[in-house]
């Protein structure tokens, strides 16, 4: 592969959600997330029509757009990058590997989100405080050419604008409809499902993963990554706030400014901060499953030091900032199989040393969260 084009680069599924939400509430209507499911990805005007149409709203598409666009403005400006895009992004830029982002938006909305989202992070990614726009060869709007996926004319123009055969461009995709598009480019294409609950329909992808943090630039013939250490990954810190108990950690439902997104899979660690404002070390393990008949997220948790019976029900704030593993997923049938989960998923005696021994390096450290200061 000589290019990539992108569209999923940052966590936007509970925003729409969360303003489609306040936006209707104002005509007594409330969100149905089958239908807004099946939305995703298409071009905003036929998804103005379409919710116009499904709430009865007494408005027009125009003016449902003319009233819900500055709102999404202001949100974008918050929007954060999806774990392992940064990481991503660099390796490409600093290979000189082509990317684009192509997307059914039309293309000022596009530049507003990647002109919000910065590179610079911490010292082990990005080297200046650039933002996005600085990076991407090209950013294509579905205004731009005849028509917005599944039609693959977007992705061939991309393909065309970044001066690469469209045979040789790699697509990462998290709706259907992208996917659908990038293999009528001829392109390969790898999915990263941001409806968790329908991953089976990402299976017409060329490979599936759950998170960037998964993608392996050599299976595309690309350069490798070489940023692990100590069998590893230093991530730009994720937050989010939770209790204890049995075990697992609960989300905080009030919670919103946490930083887990959907594609949030695999085994991390990082640390802890209780409410007796105590600082422990934590290996958990993320994961989407069918429990008692409904998909929820589910995460396992060891702390590595501290005694689990005493922070039980405990209201903690957890920051992670190293990935050790991901989870073996293969296309079977059409179907996509999480390869022996409820295994996979247990975090082992190999991940609490691996976790133990990394949490004691700099890379590791977040805040002034070190050995030193524990």
């Amino acid at each position: 592969m000589v290019g990539l084009i992108f569209w999923l680069l940052w966590c936007e599924e509970q925003l729409t959600k969360d303003l489609l939400g306040e936006f209707l509430a104002k005509y007594g209507k409330v969100v149905d997330m089958d239908k807004e499911n099946k939305r995703l990805g298409t071009v905003h005007h036929e998804s103005a029509i379409g919710i116009v149409k499904d709430y009865d709203l007494p408005i027009t598409p125009q003016q449902y757009s003319q009233g819900i666009m500055p709102m999404y403005h202001d949100k974008w400006l918050q929007a954060k990058a999806l774990p392992g895009v940064n990481r991503l992004i660099k390796h490409l830029h600093k290979h000189g590997v082509p990317y684009s982002v192509a997307s059914n938006s039309i293309k000022k909305n596009v530049e507003v989100k990647v002109s919000a989202q910065k590179g610079h992070v911490v010292s082990f990614f990005f080297t200046s405080d650039g933002c996005w726009k600085e990076y991407f060869k090209v950013i294509l709007g579905s205004d731009e050419v005849k028509s917005g996926k599944p039609s693959p004319d977007l992705f061939l123009e991309a393909a065309n604008k970044m001066g690469v055969d469209a045979s040789c461009c790699l697509v990462i995709e998290d709706s259907v409809v992208g996917i659908k598009a990038g293999k009528a480019a001829k392109m390969q294409v790898v999915a990263v499902p941001s409806i968790q609950s329908e991953s089976d329909q990402y299976s017409i992808a060329d490979h599936v993963i759950h998170s960037f943090l998964d993608f392996q630039p050599e299976l595309w013939a690309l350069p490798p990554f070489d940023d692990w250490v100590m069998k590893a990954l230093p991530i730009e810190p994720i937050h989010f706030n939770g209790s204890y108990k049995n075990g697992f950690l609960q989300e905080s439902s009030d919670n919103g400014d946490s930083d887990l997104p959907g594609q949030a899979w695999g085994v991390y660690f990082g640390w802890v901060k209780v409410e007796s404002e105590e600082r422990l070390k934590i290996v958990v393990s993320i994961r989407w499953d069918r429990s008692c008949g409904a998909f929820r997220r589910n995460i396992e948790a060891c702390f590595i030091n501290g005694s689990n019976e005493q922070i039980c029900d405990q209201l903690m704030e957890v920051t992670l900032v190293g990935y050790i593993r991901g989870f073996s997923t293969k296309l079977l049938k059409n179907k996509l199989i999480q390869h022996n989960l409820s295994t996979d998923a247990q975090i082992m005696d190999e991940d609490k040393s691996i976790a133990e021994a990394c949490l004691d390096l700099a890379a590791y450290n977040y805040d002034g969260c070190s050995p030193s200061k524990m």
